[in-house]
């Protein structure tokens, strides 16, 4: 039966309002990633023999570290470690509180109570909320952002406040120009840096400009933190935890999806206040029966190993100098990152004696469809597009092949900025 049958009959009546309510599934707007993959196919088709060169991907291009590889599959043929694990072994709690120590020069975390593994970041993200949120009270997001607290925010009937990341204020949110009702109702502040998609850092004095915020308006920070040891050109990797007041006021999200090539491994942590880790583990302990043992172990041996993040962050550094020297060739105004594998860069308001973009959309399928480049728009702050490092090349000379063939496709034409 097809979906436009079912939507003829009592379920179509029976969905949440959160999700659309009876008029779920039956509208016609397109989520910006659909409109790229549907873009991508078309590009394909009508040009088969001509590489597309995808710079729009937002996880990495490599397998983990063969170390981790080996100690997954050592651990999954133990019998002893086939069962739950629910919130988590004290092997990946400890590894974790080391890494935080290691790696960001954050001290006293305690294991056991300040540290528990989550299923990837995503399903952290989605659980925070129903620890704290009631109807009408306020989640602040920035955008551009990832919008899984915001939305789960809306599941529970608050409300979300967007504050916009600017070039103006080094992509940092503003916390001065957030009105005072909104600071009053607000129970969740969301910040994520290395960000994405900007690539901008945060600084130790922004975080503490955080801490005293969140104290003075008694909200608590999520910080999420997938990129934090991506870092580039002799920028330390910083925590916010590694700040003074920040477990007062808030936790911190890590996630080994990026930082060890571990995307589809889903395995990371929440560390941080003792009493959010613990509100965050009971809901959780309600949602899931833990992560497979054995990835938690081959995670802890990753952990243990922060070289291997140190290899990774040299190939996009190396990658980022490419792509950046090639799109200011062109005329575009790219900024190397301070971390993560992504380059925020303005669109060009069109083409010389061509076509005109009015939004940085309008230039992502422009670069899809006539240059068979992906890229990734983001409008909620201004015209820009998301370059990622994480593109297909095997080896330093592929990458150099991939960028000069990028340039190519580039200048054929005349961009106005």
């Amino acid at each position: 039966m097809s979906i436009q049958h079912y939507q003829q009959t009592y379920i179509q009546g029976q969905f949440a309002n959160r999700i659309g309510g009876e008029n779920y599934g039956k509208d016609t707007n397109i989520y910006k990633f659909e409109k790229i993959k549907r873009a991508k196919a078309a590009a394909k088709q009508a040009h088969p023999d001509v590489e597309l060169i995808d710079m729009g991907v937002g996880e990495p291009d490599e397998m983990a570290d063969a170390g981790i590889v080996a100690k997954l599959a050592e651990e999954a043929a133990k019998p002893e470690n086939r069962g739950y694990a629910d919130n988590g072994i004290v092997e990946f709690k400890a590894a974790a509180a080391k890494y935080l120590q290691d790696v960001f020069q954050v001290e006293g975390i305690d294991p056991e109570t300040e540290v528990v593994h989550s299923i990837g970041s995503k399903p952290a993200l989605a659980m925070l909320p129903s620890c704290f949120i009631n109807p009408g009270d306020v989640t602040i997001m920035t955008v551009p952002g990832y919008p899984v607290l915001g939305t789960h925010t809306k599941y529970l009937g608050g409300e979300v406040f967007n504050v916009q990341l600017t070039k103006e204020n080094n992509f940092l949110p503003n916390l001065d120009a957030i009105p005072a009702d909104i600071c009053k109702r607000a129970k969740l502040l969301y910040l994520n840096y290395p960000n994405n998609p900007t690539g901008a850092a945060a600084t130790v004095e922004f975080f503490e400009k955080v801490v005293a915020w969140a104290k003075q308006h008694e909200v608590i920070v999520v910080h999420d933190a997938p990129y934090s040891a991506l870092t580039y050109d002799g920028v330390k990797p910083l925590s916010f935890l590694s700040v003074p007041g920040a477990k007062d006021v808030g936790v911190e999200l890590h996630s080994l999806s990026k930082s060890y090539n571990m995307t589809g491994w889903r395995i990371g942590f929440v560390a941080g206040n003792p009493l959010i880790v613990k509100a965050f583990s009971d809901v959780k302990d309600n949602n899931d029966s833990g992560q497979f043992i054995a990835i938690q172990k081959a995670a802890a041996y990753g952990l243990a190993h922060p070289e291997i993040t140190e290899a990774i962050s040299e190939k996009y550094s190396r990658r980022h100098n490419l792509l950046v020297a090639a799109l200011n060739e062109i005329g575009f105004h790219a900024e190397k990152p301070k971390g993560s594998f992504f380059l925020y860069v303005e669109a060009p308001k069109g083409v010389k004696n061509g076509p005109t973009f009015a939004t940085g959309e309008d230039f992502s399928q422009y670069l899809i469809r006539e240059k068979l480049i992906s890229t990734v728009p983001w409008d909620d702050a201004g015209r820009f597009i998301r370059f990622s490092v994480t593109f297909q090349a095997n080896g330093e000379e592929e990458e150099k092949r991939v960028i000069s063939d990028l340039k190519r496709r580039l200048t054929d034409v005349e961009f106005v900025f």
